[in-house]
């Protein structure tokens, strides 16, 4: 393949890469633990002033994810799994890319 041909591809990818929204009744307690682990974790994530326990995080988040507020996204281009708020502008893209 041509490296025009390489950018034209991994261009149309970034702009087409496929999700799924997961049902948290998919994952075994163990992994969505996990990914709620791993998402309070990561850097840029921090609550503020206040230090909060990683337990309140996990927690808070896990009744996000309960009431429907926040839905498990697999991204199947970089083959990763995130947590998105349905309020967020990130969600909204994601329904407006699915329905083109």
């Amino acid at each position: 393949m041509t490296e025009l041909h390489s950018e034209v591809a991994s261009r149309y990818q970034r702009r087409y890469s496929f999700f799924m929204i997961i049902p948290q009744s998919a994952l075994s307690s163990e992994a969505l633990l996990g990914v709620i682990k791993e998402f309070v974790t990561r850097e840029g994530t921090e609550y503020g002033a206040v230090d909060i326990s990683l337990e309140t995080k996990v927690k808070q988040v896990q009744r996000q994810i309960d009431r429907g507020d926040v839905v498990i996204v697999f991204d199947e281009a970089t083959e990763s799994v995130d947590l998105v708020s349905k309020g967020s502008q990130r969600y909204k893209n994601l329904l407006a890319q699915s329905a083109e």
